[in-house]
């Protein structure tokens, strides 16, 4: 038995995935990020009664 060619079901662009991607980028690009220290320590307050710093 012969099948036909399937189509990927990965290869379609996805507008909101880019325009995410591109959001994302900038924020980068313009320098708002949280350094790892500050995610770091943010986590390892989780499931305590610890507040992080401001």
């Amino acid at each position: 038995m012969v099948m036909g060619k399937q189509q990927p079901i990965f290869d379609e662009a996805d507008t909101d995935d880019e325009a995410a991607d591109a959001e994302a980028l900038a924020e980068l690009d313009a320098g708002r990020v949280i350094s790892h220290d500050d995610m770091k320590a943010w986590l390892l307050t989780w499931g305590t009664p610890a507040k992080p710093a401001s």
